[in-house]
């Protein structure tokens, strides 16, 4: 196990030493995550709140269609985004493909089902009563959907952190889509992957500390999170 405690001590000084190309990963990683993530929660929170707040015909079958894709499997969705970005798909002329825009697509095409789904399951806890007292008090439409966003604001911010760590491990589409160029669209988990598969454990295990951090710091969000939404 020589091997495993040498890597770990070079993992400590790439990170220390702040190594051009792993954090040049981690950066391209935090930004292409909380782009997606952003892009998910303004396509997904109206959804998400339409779906859990209003009654129409068709709202179970696009509530179980949401549901449905959050098991999607995320190698599909690459295969999906990259048919409809490559040079000869009907987005090709843009030059997506590659670049840190197209891995973005796809990232939020992972996120945006978590959004909405947890969104609308958000709204549908919230008591009755508090929509019945805002109409007593005249509030107006628009006034009634940004109180019930208020209201279940913790639950929100719940739901985004979640899309946020579901999007920064993700590996599949970030390695179909970014290509996992170094410097441009190479990511953590694409470092890691290519890394471990050379051979080479120092830079995979620095970049794993810091997806360990990063999930540390996202699970004490969720734990305060909560404990705020119950008082």
């Amino acid at each position: 196990m020589d091997y495993f405690s040498d890597g770990f001590a070079k993992a400590l000084n790439l990170l220390l030493d702040l190594h051009p190309a792993t954090i040049s990963a981690i950066e391209v990683t935090l930004v292409s995550t909380a782009w997606s993530v952003g892009m998910a929660m303004l396509l997904g929170l109206p959804a998400g709140f339409c779906l859990g707040y209003y009654d129409f015909a068709s709202r179970r079958l696009l509530r179980l269609l949401s549901d449905t894709l959050l098991a999607f499997p995320t190698v599909l969705i690459g295969l999906i985004v990259y048919v409809l970005i490559t040079y000869r798909g009907p987005l090709g002329q843009f030059g997506l493909l590659f670049t840190m825009p197209g891995m973005i697509i796809g990232q939020t095409m992972l996120a945006l089902p978590i959004v909405i789904s947890w969104t609308a399951q958000a709204v549908e806890r919230m008591d009755s009563r508090c929509r019945m007292t805002l109409l007593t008090l005249g509030a107006n439409p628009a006034q009634l959907a940004l109180l019930t966003i208020w209201e279940a604001r913790y639950e929100i911010c719940m739901v985004c952190a979640t899309a946020f760590g579901r999007v920064v491990t993700e590996v599949g589409i970030a390695m179909m889509l970014g290509g996992n160029i170094l410097n441009a669209t190479r990511t953590m988990t694409t470092a890691i992957s290519l890394e471990t598969s050379k051979g080479e454990f120092a830079q995979g295990i620095a970049l794993g500390l810091v997806l360990l951090a990063i999930a540390f710091i996202l699970n004490a969000l969720l734990v305060f999170l909560r404990r705020r939404g119950r008082q």
